[in-house]
């Protein structure tokens, strides 16, 4: 088995649906640390040998994780300005930063042929529905709509 070490990803608290589809994903944590009510930070995994494609569903799962997630990449100043925007009404998003990831290819290419994201990140999941990119993002915050759905997500509370 291949083995993969991050420094610091966060994912969001619903510890019991990660490790469920982490299981389902056929991935294996070998090591966890900093486990607080908000984060669980994983060092270190391994993928076993039958480990599955990421596949259109396990994105959608992925984006239904939690009340805000972005899909970026960390040399995009976009993703950037998104992230930041969204994190200015005080929402927590769940990050993936695909350039970080093993498989951040191949969810690349989920993104652009699946869903048609062009350019492919940011990708913004609110509410468990995938909301676009970051044109879609910016005109929901001039017409004042941003703000709205991002509460009726949970995703803020005022």
């Amino acid at each position: 088995m291949q083995s993969h070490v991050f420094a610091d990803i966060n994912i969001p608290s619903c510890k019991n649906f990660f490790l469920e589809s982490i299981s389902a994903s056929k991935i294996f944590i070998t090591s966890l640390v900093s486990v607080s009510p908000l984060f669980l930070t994983v060092i270190n995994f391994k993928f076993s040998p039958n480990f599955k494609p990421i596949t259109m569903d396990v994105l959608m799962m992925l984006g239904a994780a939690n009340s805000v997630v972005i899909f970026s990449k960390t040399s995009c100043c976009m993703s950037h300005s998104i992230k930041t925007l969204i994190s200015s009404f005080g929402a927590n998003p769940t990050i993936y930063e695909i350039d970080k990831l093993p498989n951040g290819k191949q969810i690349e290419k989920v993104l652009k042929t699946a869903l048609g994201c062009n350019p492919t990140v940011p990708a913004v999941f609110i509410g468990k529905e995938f909301v676009g990119g970051s044109n879609e993002i910016m005109s929901l915050n001039i017409q004042g709509k941003l703000k709205p759905l991002l509460i009726r997500a949970n995703a803020i509370w005022i």
